[in-house]
């Protein structure tokens, strides 16, 4: 059964005056039960996650400053958002679904997170809407658990995986891959394992047959046990902040080509949902729904 992490405060919990789109964390589930892809079986509402896992890769310093709404305006400006109770309340709660998750993927073979991909935040800062790092967190608890020996992440949102790349720098057994636009945000790219840069207007045909070599030449270097899949859908052409040239369709095949290579070698993959920017919300939450449908056609 494919398990999915999703409850109200991911949608709601945040004052008129944020500017990060929230309406696709409640349009989401409901495009997918109203067309019979999800149902409520498949969807769990996590818990706050346990302090102890985020300071597993969190400065202790820095999780007590935001706990206690104390970061400097420079530090909450890094984030574009306006500090709040229930802004850190919905974060603790987004990072415990792709914790939870990583469990449901060694049952099933894979699960989602509709939201996570917070891949900006770093050890001791938030950046780019990210104030904690979900797959970084969930890459901590699976090793410190054995429940994995060697993690891939495949960040594939348009934008560096900055965060989690500074995080896993000296951490041979998270392999960080990154793909994403050349000229786009962070202008001061960090390090990863791999990073691949697309230029301005990268086509269908660019975009998925760089995705092909890469991805099947790190399985085959890296040979992971588990896949972080950041799928964020910025990669548009339609995304007001993406700049590449991706189509609907290209984002589908880029879907179906990680899980079904995921599936196809037996490697447990947790996807969280990352960014979208589209000036039409409807195009935003069908390309985010396409990855759950391909999950659900591909594993069950």
């Amino acid at each position: 059964m494919l398990k999915v992490s999703w409850c109200d405060i991911y949608a709601h919990p945040l004052p008129d005056n944020h500017r990060f789109p929230m309406s696709k964390y409640e349009l989401l589930p409901k495009q997918l039960m109203l067309e019979g892809t999800l149902d409520d079986d498949n969807f769990f509402a996590p818990d706050p996650i346990p302090e102890k896992w985020i300071t597993t890769v969190h400065d202790p310093s820095y999780w007590r400053r935001l706990n206690n709404l104390e970061l400097t305006r420079s530090e909450i400006r890094k984030t574009g958002f306006p500090l709040s109770r229930q802004l850190v309340d919905r974060e603790v709660i987004i990072m415990n679904g792709t914790l939870m998750c990583t469990n449901f993927a060694l049952q099933y073979g894979v699960a989602m997170n509709i939201a996570g991909g917070t891949h900006h935040a770093f050890t001791n800062r938030g950046e780019g809407f990210c104030l904690l790092n979900d797959i970084a967190i969930a890459s901590q608890y699976l090793l410190d658990a054995g429940l994995a020996k060697q993690i891939l992440v495949l960040d594939l949102d348009v934008h560096q995986g900055n965060g989690t790349a500074q995080i896993f720098r000296n951490q041979k057994r998270v392999f960080t891959f990154s793909m994403h636009g050349a000229k786009n945000y962070p202008m001061q790219k960090e390090v990863s394992d791999l990073d691949v840069e697309l230029e301005d207007g990268a086509s269908d045909k660019i975009y998925l047959n760089t995705l092909k070599h890469h991805v099947e030449e790190l399985l085959d270097k890296v040979q992971p046990d588990f896949i972080f899949f950041q799928s964020g859908v910025d990669i548009l052409e339609t995304d007001k902040l993406g700049r590449l040239g991706v189509s609907m369709e290209g984002c589908r095949k880029r879907d179906e080509l990680v899980l079904s290579l995921a599936h196809a070698n037996q490697i447990p993959v947790v996807a969280s949902m990352g960014g979208g920017y589209s000036e039409d919300i409807n195009i935003i939450v069908e390309a985010h729904a396409n990855t759950y449908r391909l999950a659900q056609e591909i594993y069950f």
